[in-house]
């Protein structure tokens, strides 16, 4: 990030805490309303078979897979949302806080869901209501957009070599060869 200063700890980590907690605000608020507002397991067109609403209860991953075990998604969120705190502590860009507060207010808005919603602590099911048939079988809540997207951003900083402190893997590459050819340089020669 050429020009740009690294942001300081302390303001990648409240740039990562405000948009999970907006995400999570958000993605709770959404499933509050399908709750009291949709029916249960019925279609609501919105734009035809483009998009519809379709209030179902999740009790396993995409597709339903692994319904019968639920608390191990629970575990799984849980880890997934440590690791993401954890490295946030090493974020110095706003690009990855951005990506980051958006992946952990997410992951924070399913796991929400299995710990709090029926049946019972840690095995709770998580709301799904947003259906797009045209594309996937699989009906998706607003955590869900943002863990997909966030997990696709991820991917691309990593490819793009965007490092968490803001420099990309190729200056650090630079760096490292421009130092052994110094070290080389500076070493006496054998006689």
């Amino acid at each position: 990030m050429a020009g740009r200063r690294p942001l300081r700890r302390s303001a990648a980590g409240a740039i990562v805490a405000i948009l999970a907690a907006l995400v999570l605000a958000a993605d709770q608020f959404v499933k509050y309303l399908t709750i009291e507002h949709l029916p249960y397991r019925e279609a609501v067109p919105v734009l035809g078979e483009f998009l519809q609403l379709f209030h179902i209860r999740n009790p396993g991953a995409a597709f339903s897979i692994g319904a019968g075990m639920t608390w191990i998604f629970t575990i799984a969120l849980a880890i997934v949302a440590c690791v993401i705190v954890w490295k946030t502590l090493g974020v110095h860009s706003r690009l990855w806080a951005v990506i980051l507060g958006c992946l952990l207010g997410g992951v924070l808005g399913n796991l929400t869901d299995r710990l709090f919603r029926e049946p019972g602590f840690a095995v709770g099911e998580v709301i799904d209501m947003i259906s797009m048939p045209w594309m996937m079988p699989a009906i998706f809540n607003v955590a869900d957009i943002f863990i997909v997207t966030g997990m696709i951003a991820v991917a691309l900083m990593v490819v793009l070599g965007l490092r968490l402190d803001g420099t990309r893997e190729r200056d650090h590459v630079k760096h490292d060869e421009d130092a052994s050819a110094a070290d080389t340089a500076a070493a006496p020669s054998e006689a």
